[in-house]
């Protein structure tokens, strides 16, 4: 070939690269003809719908709506010209704020140049006023309505729950649906019921040009989708039920459960310490649930709900189980006398008890210790030399009762408790085949008076109770009575589940509840006004004061509530979970509260002082121990006036407290 001709083969050979590199580039790594090939592209908008309201059982609006507006950016619709200080001025941030969040965007995992990103949050609507005359000067920004939850309550954070901006794994479960920037249900009620909560988003596909500007629907809107608002939610809860018992659990750690035996809808899920569910919105929510989350002094954990997940020895009230289990497996029946003289006595174990040698009614009515666990030892012995079998046997009917078990409902979280196996205490005893030589080394014995290794949380307590009273069958728990007003379809909560007890058994049982009331542990508590069956409960606890623990079924005799208090560290159980079971009844039954004593009783009672001296013991024990300053006094007494502070008085409070922590804080530097 000739130079010439090389040189011009050379020539266009370069040009063409040149020209293909470039079209490459253009096409794959730039976004500039990904709008539209015609200059016009197809954008999805969508349409954020209101959630569902939240209503009581009786119409009480606990959670609604209100709009909050944001700020969007859109890198793709960015002027040359744009003047970075005029925008700052218009929004009152400063310049350095403004690149700050602009690369913060840019470095999120779903960023692209042609998505709206949040850029502002919880504008007022006077700042959206202002603003909106003038941001059409910024066509990168836009102000976007998202619609924000109204608490009309200021208890049963943990019920109701809250939403929060999805996260990865939040997208990652539900990618056709959620994108970034969405709020999801994170707990409670708004998040086991998010589906129906949340609606449907509207779609609208626009026609923009190569300046992302609007010219049509596309279409003409035959492919639109309209917005479906969520559906809205009827709790089983009463909230005058449920407010007097969150009333009742200030400065207490604890929980009170009640549920209508008749179909398994609970009326009150309480839990101390409670949370003003107000504190889920606005725009210190970030930093009100990192408070709430770290609050673990004293044992705190407010997010942590006590009716659902602690799992708690249920002391004597777990009597009754012992009885119906043992009757049914043959090892006793009511007439049963047991040698309890003086109190119980078994291979060198020996337990204070009270009664003597009586039968089922009256072991009941005085909560006899040595009767029960004699029970217990019968219900282990049933098998000579196989006690797993006996246990196994017992664990299983406990297990128709719906303890020991998740309860497979309708709330966010929860536990199974445990109720041990007859493998549990094989094991613990060496692998021994037959371990009833060990009955007092492994602590099995205490089961039949609610001790050892059983435990229970308060909504299994309640539960329990109901299959009791409704003499062997009842209905998973559930917290919702209706959707979009029509009964909950959830299928869960149509079956009547039978315990293995017959339902003889559960007469002597039943009598020996009314004797508690009548002439026994509770009688302090009877009523004029209705019956009531009850069984006290005071579980001993290693921390330090008893756990006072109390069930209740009213009226005695067509029970239309079932109620389980526990108070932790509180002392006896007919002393203080007793009279928050017995104010929630009374309501309930009558209507009224004719024995305020009781209510403010529990009211005004504090149990901090107790779980003040466990975590200084606590501390001290780990050699973390340090006197408190007075910063840390004035603190303490914050946050108990916070507990019980109107919503007008918080936000002082609250200030007080930040200026106090900021003190404690620049003195540890």
């Amino acid at each position: 070939m000739k130079p010439q001709f090389l040189k011009i083969t050379v020539f266009i050979s370069v040009i063409a690269i040149i020209f293909v590199a470039r079209l490459a580039y253009l096409q794959l790594f730039t976004d500039r003809y990904a709008l539209n090939a015609a200059n016009t592209s197809i954008k999805t908008e969508y349409i954020i719908p209101q959630r569902g309201v939240i209503f009581d059982r009786n119409g009480v609006i606990l959670v609604g709506n209100q709009p909050a507006y944001e700020i969007s950016f859109t890198e793709a619709l960015m002027k040359p010209d744009f003047d970075t200080l005029d925008f700052c001025n218009l929004v009152k941030i400063q310049k350095s704020d403004f690149i700050k969040t602009i690369n913060a965007i840019k470095a999120e995992k779903y960023y692209s140049k042609l998505t709206p990103m949040t850029f502002m949050k919880n504008l007022s609507r006077e700042e959206i006023a202002r603003i909106q005359e003038i941001i059409f000067k910024y066509p990168a920004f836009n102000i976007v309505s998202r619609p924000q939850r109204q608490y009309e309550v200021s208890t049963s954070g943990n019920l109701l729950g809250y939403t929060n901006e999805v996260n990865d794994r939040d997208i990652k479960k539900d990618s056709v649906y959620y994108l970034p920037g969405d709020f999801i249900g994170k707990t409670g009620i708004e998040k086991s019921y998010e589906k129906e909560l949340r609606g449907e988003k509207g779609i609208q596909y626009i026609q923009k040009d190569i300046r992302l500007r609007n010219i049509g629907p596309y279409k003409n809107g035959t492919l639109d989708k309209d917005v479906v608002t969520g559906k809205d939610i009827t709790l089983t809860i009463d909230y005058d039920l449920q407010r007097m018992a969150e009333e009742m659990m200030v400065n207490k750690q604890g929980a009170i459960v009640a549920i209508d035996p008749s179909n398994g809808e609970i009326l009150v899920l309480a839990t101390g310490p409670d949370i003003d569910p107000n504190l889920f919105s606005g725009p210190e929510k970030t930093k009100n649930l990192y408070r709430l989350q770290m609050d673990t002094v004293y044992n705190n954990r407010p997010t942590f709900d006590r009716s659902l997940q602690a799992a708690y020895p249920p002391g004597s009230t777990f009597k009754l189980l012992t009885a119906a289990a043992a009757m049914q497996m043959g090892v006793m029946d009511e007439n049963t006398v047991f040698p309890c003289g003086g109190g119980f006595n078994y291979r060198g174990l020996r337990i204070k008890g009270h009664g003597g040698a009586d039968p089922l009614v009256p072991a009941i009515q005085v909560s006899s210790n040595c009767y029960f666990s004699y029970a217990y030892i019968a219900i282990m012995n049933k098998y000579p030399g196989d006690p797993t079998r006996g246990v196994n046997e017992w664990k299983k009917i406990m297990s128709s009762f719906g303890v020991g078990e998740f309860l497979n409902n309708d709330l966010a979280v929860g536990s199974k408790g445990r109720i041990p196996s007859g493998e549990f205490y094989e094991k613990r005893s060496g692998g021994k085949k037959d371990w009833t030589s060990a009955y007092t080394m492994n602590g099995s014995i205490f089961n039949g008076m609610g001790q050892g290794d059983v435990l229970l949380t308060p909504l299994q307590m309640a539960n329990a109770v109901a299959a009791i009273v409704n003499k062997g069958w009842y209905y998973t728990p559930h917290i919702v009575k209706s959707i979009d007003g029509k009964p909950n379809p959830d299928p869960r909560f149509k079956v009547k589940h039978k315990t293995l007890v017959d339902p003889k058994h559960f007469g002597p049982i039943i009598k020996g509840m009314e004797a508690v009331v009548l002439n026994g542990t509770a009688r302090s508590l009877k009523s004029n006004d209705f019956t009531m069956l009850a069984k006290t409960g005071t579980a001993q606890v290693p921390q330090g004061k008893d756990n006072s623990i109390f069930v209740l079924a009213a009226p005695a005799d067509n029970p239309k509530i079932v109620i389980a208090a526990v108070m932790e560290h509180a002392g006896f159980g007919a002393t203080w979970a007793g009279p928050a079971a017995a104010v929630i009844a009374e309501k309930y039954l009558t209507g009224d509260l004719k024995r305020q004593h009781l209510y403010k009783k529990m009211v005004n009672a504090s149990f901090m002082p107790e779980y003040k001296r466990q975590w200084d013991a606590e501390l001290k024990k780990k050699g973390l121990y340090k006197e408190p300053s007075k910063d840390s006094i004035n603190l303490e007494k914050l946050n108990i006036q916070l507990k019980t502070a109107k919503d007008g008085e918080k936000t002082q409070l609250m200030y007080k407290r930040d200026s106090i922590l900021l003190k404690i804080k620049n003195s540890t530097k």
